[in-house]
């Protein structure tokens, strides 16, 4: 994978729902956490975090409720990979035995499962695996009710760090209310197909802002998804998410 950041104004998603995971670009961690903030604990299988704990039984490091927050503040891009998985209490990592270790090890190591990664002894409900945080991101959810959750959060994140001039030429930080689960669900047959929200080419108007929706295909490598998000052109879109600035309501529009 090229060493680069990446477009942060797309997102890609494509969704495996019998094997539980989204492939994701454009989704970063701290849109991760701002969704999900009830995680307590996360094992740490690859990182560079320097203020972790460490557990004598399985060798990883790992991060409790107090740490996390400066996990959420530091720079994970910069880690590589960044991998993790939640758990809800140190004495079940004293649990887990050797084939488990493994398993994540090699969930890790390859980003991919031996077997679906969700452990009763850690209670997990999800396994992140990250290279270059937010330009490859290949993250397990034991229930999709949550990624949709991350998703609409990222939205809602870019486009409020988005900025727009006044009529006076200074630029003030735009906020938006939560976009709704319900409005991402008729875009669920697109995201098995591999889809792009692309907000660099939103359309702003006074009454409301239009973000595009393209099925591109499948993608496992970011730069060929680039690559055929940049041939779109003036392709007709396959949707759309609106946002109506009066009532500060989500609406979705679908082919």
């Amino acid at each position: 994978m090229k060493n680069h950041t990446g477009n942060r104004d797309i997102i890609y998603i494509h969704v495996n729902y019998p094997d539980h995971y989204a492939i994701s670009a454009g989704i970063e961690f701290k849109e991760f956490m701002a969704a999900i903030p009830e995680i307590s604990n996360m094992l740490l299988l690859r990182h560079q975090f320097e203020d972790g704990n460490y557990n004598l039984h399985t060798f990883f490091d790992y991060v409790d409720n107090e740490t996390i927050p400066k996990l959420v503040n530091d720079d994970v891009y910069r880690y590589g990979d960044f991998c993790w998985i939640d758990f809800e209490n140190e004495e079940a990592l004293n649990l887990l035995e050797g084939q488990e270790i493994a398993e994540l090890l090699y969930l890790s190591h390859l980003k991919n499962h031996l077997r679906l990664p969700f452990y009763r002894k850690l209670d997990n409900h999800f396994a992140y695996l990250a290279q270059e945080d937010g330009v490859f991101n290949k993250t397990y959810y034991r229930s999709f009710e949550d990624f949709y959750r991350v998703l609409g959060t990222s939205i809602m994140n870019k486009m409020s760090d988005k900025t727009e001039k006044t009529m006076f030429g200074r630029r003030k930080k735009q906020e938006f209310s939560n976009v709704p689960v319900e409005i991402l669900y008729p875009f669920i047959e697109n995201m098995k197909e591999g889809m792009v929200v692309s907000l660099e080419r939103a359309k702003y108007s006074r009454s409301q802002i239009e973000i595009p929706i393209w099925v591109i295909g499948d993608y496992y490598y970011m730069d060929e998804m680039q690559e055929e998000y940049a041939a779109i052109g003036n392709r007709p879109v396959d949707g759309k998410i609106v946002y109506d600035r009066k009532l500060k309501e989500w609406k979705c529009f679908i082919k």
